[in-house]
């Protein structure tokens, strides 16, 4: 009971309010929900460590950056998150707070699509964390026969055009302008006309439900702000029957890779990856680490694949 009245009383304060019907969206940094909310940090922080205390919410630190979510193993989340929602209408500042979030998501791809659009043309001649050939082999081992593949995070699309001479039809997504033009003109100078490039989100890829044989993910999903959706988002666009495969970093600390390469996440444990497949509603999973880096800093490779 005295759980219950200690968040009712949190509750009662609309900025309380307002900050819990963000982080029932996305998972934010303080300094974002500085910006969203245009107020001090200190005050911000101040709300934060009470609904932290009351167990509403929980923080996670990447790099500089402290990230703030909604504690999901909280047993009254569901009834407080019904409340929440019920009160959005009476807060005036909802809508203004949802634009806002909106922008500053934005801005997030805007950061690693600047990255990306200065490598275009590159690859291959500059380090990228985890682009071992190695690891790209035990990933086209499981691509034979004609197949629809989607290709989502696909850069300039040098593992494209690869899986272009065996399978039925490729579908390359990147959201960096630059990639996809360059992938085009590739594809267009190497005849691949079973290649297509488009231009999009890999949490939301423009390509239909139920339309793919295999959905890969090859060194991209550190890149998601939300690999939780992005595999959901893979899992959509499958048939049923139909494979993911899972190439990233293994969880590391080099930090610098955030600054580097833009990375959002420094790689992923076997059973992050595991679970996260799991609650996308994958069977067969399977996740290997395949490969180590003989320089510093020995970043790993880790392949998962599941079945639709």
């Amino acid at each position: 009971m005295a759980e219950i009245i200690q968040s009712l009383r949190l509750l009662a304060d609309p900025t309380r309010l307002r900050l819990l019907l963000l982080l029932q969206q996305e998972e934010l940094s303080v300094a974002e929900i500085q910006e969203i909310l245009g107020m001090g940090q200190s005050r911000i922080s101040s709300h934060l460590a009470q609904l932290k205390a009351a167990k509403l919410v929980q923080d996670r630190r990447a790099g500089k950056n402290i990230y703030y979510a909604l504690t999901r193993d909280n047993p009254l989340l569901e009834q407080i998150a019904a409340l929440v929602q019920a009160s959005a209408k009476e807060i005036p500042e909802t809508a203004q707070d949802r634009t806002a979030l909106k922008l500053i998501l934005s801005k997030r791809q805007d950061k690693a699509r600047e990255y990306f659009n200065k490598l275009a043309g590159k690859f291959g001649r500059s380090y990228c964390p985890g682009r071992t050939w190695k690891g790209v082999a035990h990933l086209l081992l499981t691509l034979v026969g004609p197949i629809t593949v989607a290709d989502l995070g696909a850069g300039e699309g040098t593992l494209s055009q690869l899986l272009a001479k065996h399978a039925k039809r490729v579908i390359a997504i990147d959201n960096s302008e630059k990639m996809v033009e360059f992938g085009s003109g590739l594809a267009k100078e190497h005849g691949f006309e079973n290649l297509e490039y488009r231009l999009g989100d890999i949490e939301e890829p423009p390509i239909a439900p139920n339309s793919v044989d295999l959905a890969i993910l090859s060194q991209a999903l550190h890149h998601a702000a939300n690999p939780t959706r992005a595999i959901a988002a893979a899992h959509r666009i499958l048939k049923r029957g139909g494979r993911i495969a899972i190439l990233d970093l293994l969880a590391h600390n080099f930090e610098k890779a955030r600054e580097l390469y833009a990375d959002a996440w420094l790689g992923f444990s076997e059973v992050q990856l595991h679970e996260m497949l799991k609650a996308a509603g994958f069977a067969k999973i399977e996740v290997d680490v395949v490969a180590r880096e003989s320089e510093p800093p020995h970043l790993q490779t880790i392949f998962a694949t599941a079945v639709k």
